[in-house]
């Protein structure tokens, strides 16, 4: 028999170890449970590597607080102990780090916005925490043959946020191909958190220069604060600049001012 490894991800321990043995009773499923999202990825990461990957991953919702948006991927290797890694986060690096696991967010209530973003991060469907054991079987099964598993009454609201969501990348893809490529470079390096002093010395430029090229960034996006044209940025799919040595550049960006 091929048993389904499962992990169930939840702060709230009752909740994650009362699913866990129910799921344990099933004759083809193995199961564990974490408490956090860096215990989580520590979990997967050890199975990865003693050679018993996990199928499915049961992530909470509300993992670690609200969410906004989107996050950046996080990996084992950039989390600690007193790290928060929310829900969207964890499926993001999930999906980035081992792709094969299938992860399927637990929800309280339906948030037609918060399910397109965790589909958009990678997950395979959204169920509600309320549902029956034997609906949850269902999906799990149903994301390993990869299907997408949604609540009926979500569908409409999930088809209007990606479909906003797919028009705001467009513009926002537009308005950064309007950037040079030094100003590409800078926003990437604003995309990492930089500041204009750590720019300049990563881009071997004046403090002067690089607050030049943000204000021309910020003036071509259309936005009034870094927060905003990094939000943007990540709207359009531009990720941070890689944090090796410094100096590391592209020739195309390293030979311009």
């Amino acid at each position: 028999m091929v048993r389904i490894r499962v992990l169930v991800v939840d702060d709230h321990r009752i909740f994650a170890e009362s699913l866990a043995a129910a799921l344990a009773a099933e004759p083809d499923v193995d199961v564990s449970a974490a408490g956090s999202g860096p215990a989580a990825l520590r979990s997967l990461e050890r199975a990865a590597a003693e050679g018993r990957r996990y199928d499915v991953l049961l992530v909470d919702a509300d993992l670690g607080g609200s969410v906004p948006g989107i996050r950046p991927a996080v990996s084992v290797q950039e989390v600690g102990e007193d790290r928060l890694v929310d829900g969207i986060s964890l499926v993001a690096g999930v999906r980035s780090g081992q792709p094969h696991v299938r992860t399927v967010v637990l929800a309280e209530k339906d948030d037609p916005r918060r399910a397109a973003l965790a589909l958009q991060a990678g997950a395979s469907g959204w169920v509600a925490k309320d549902c029956s054991l034997s609906r949850l079987l269902t999906v799990i099964r149903g994301v390993l043959r990869d299907e997408t598993h949604l609540p009926p009454a979500l569908l409409t609201g999930v088809l209007r946020e990606l479909t906003a969501a797919r028009k705001h990348r467009t513009e926002s893809e537009r308005l950064v191909e309007s950037l040079t490529p030094r100003e590409r470079e800078v926003l990437r390096c604003m995309v990492a958190g930089l500041g204009r002093k750590a720019v300049a010395e990563r881009l071997f430029l004046s403090p002067h220069t690089v607050r030049t090229h943000m204000q021309n960034v910020l003036g071509k996006l259309g936005v009034h604060s870094t927060l905003a044209a990094v939000a943007l940025a990540r709207r359009a799919g531009v990720g941070p600049v890689d944090l090796g040595p410094a100096g590391r550049i592209g020739v195309e960006e390293s030979s311009s001012a």
